[in-house]
C-alpha cells in the first residue's frame, strides 16, 4: 500500500522544491522499510486498543451508574437516618417528659402517703379518745343504771303487783343466773312472782336512755333464760327517756317487752 495517495501529493506541490524532495525520499525510504505484515500489525494493534478503550468506556460508564445508584441510595440512607433520628430525638423527648411527670407523680405519693400517715395518727388519737369517752360514758351509763335499779328496788313489789296483777315471792337486786361451763347472766331486776297460780318471772333491765342496740342485748338474754328456767318470763325496761325510733323499735319488733319511764315505777311507791 503506498504511503503517498493522490490527495497528499497535490498537497505537496505547492512546496518548495527542495523541501518536496526531501519529503519524497522521505516517504520512499519509510515505504521501502515499512512492510504490509507490519502495518497490518499496526492496525491489529490500534484496534485492540480500540476495543480495549471502549471496553474501558463501558466499564467506566457501568461504574458510573452504579456510584449513581449507590448515591441515590446514600442519599435515601440519609433521608431515613435523619427521619430516625428525629423520631428518636422525639422519642427521647416525650420520655423525659414521662420522667418528669413521674416524678411529679412519686412526689405526690409520697405526700398522699405521709398525709394518710398523718391522718391515721390523728384518726387513733381519736379513737383512744372516743374509746376514753365510750370507757368513761359505760361507766356513767353503769352508774346511772345502778342508781335507777337502787331506787326502784324498794318499790318493785307494788309495781308488780300493781302493774302485772303478780304475786312477788323473791325479788332480788343484780341477780346472776349460772348456766354452767362458767356462763352466766346478770339481771338488773329479778323477780320471782305467781300469776294465776303459776310460777313466773319478771327480768327488768335499767339504762338512763335504752337504744335499739340495748334492746336486743336483752333479748338475747331473755332467750336464755328462757331456755334456762322453762316458764314463762315477763321482761321490761326501765329508762329516763326514750327516743322515738327505739319506742317505734320496741312496739313493732318485741311487743312482748314493756317499758317505762323510771318516774311511772316510783308512783307505785315503797312497800
Amino acid at each position: 500500500m503506498p504511503l503517498i495517495t493522490s490527495s497528499l501529493y497535490r498537497k505537496m506541490e505547492v512546496l518548495p522544491d527542495e523541501v518536496k524532495s526531501v519529503l519524497l525520499d522521505l516517504v520512499e525510504q519509510i515505504d521501502n522499510s515499512v512492510k504490509k505484515e507490519d502495518f497490518d500489525d499496526l492496525k491489529g494493534i490500534v484496534k485492540e486498543h480500540a476495543e480495549a478503550q471502549k471496553r474501558t468506556e463501558d466499564r467506566l460508564f457501568s461504574l458510573t451508574v452504579k456510584v449513581e445508584e449507590l448515591a441515590e441510595a446514600q442519599k435515601k440512607t440519609e433521608e431515613r437516618l435523619g427521619s430516625l433520628t428525629l423520631r428518636v430525638e422525639e422519642l427521647a423527648e416525650a420520655q423525659k417528659k414521662t420522667e418528669e411527670r413521674l416524678d411529679s407523680l412519686t412526689l405526690r405519693v409520697e405526700e398522699l402517703a405521709e398525709a394518710q400517715k398523718r391522718t391515721e395518727e390523728s384518726l387513733n388519737k381519736l379513737i383512744k379518745r372516743v374509746d376514753n369517752i365510750e370507757v368513761q360514758f359505760g361507766g356513767l351509763s353503769m352508774a346511772v343504771g345502778y342508781g335507777i335499779e337502787d331506787r326502784l328496788y324498794p318499790k318493785l313489789k307494788r309495781f308488780i303487783k300493781g302493774h302485772f296483777s303478780a304475786t312477788s315471792t323473791n325479788v332480788v337486786l343484780r341477780h346472776h343466773i349460772n348456766y354452767g361451763n362458767g356462763k352466766f347472766d346478770e339481771v338488773n331486776l329479778y323477780c320471782e312472782a305467781l300469776k294465776d297460780d303459776k310460777k313466773v318471772y319478771f327480768i327488768g333491765e335499767c339504762k338512763a336512755q335504752p337504744g335499739k342496740r340495748d334492746i336486743l342485748k336483752f333479748m338475747e338474754m331473755i332467750k336464755r333464760l328462757k331456755n334456762s328456767l322453762l316458764t314463762d318470763i315477763y321482761p321490761f325496761i326501765v329508762g329516763y327517756t326514750y327516743h322515738p325510733e327505739v319506742e317505734d323499735f320496741i312496739r313493732e319488733r318485741f311487743p312482748e317487752i314493756s317499758y317505762f319511764k323510771t318516774y311511772e315505777i316510783e308512783y307505785y311507791g315503797e312497800e
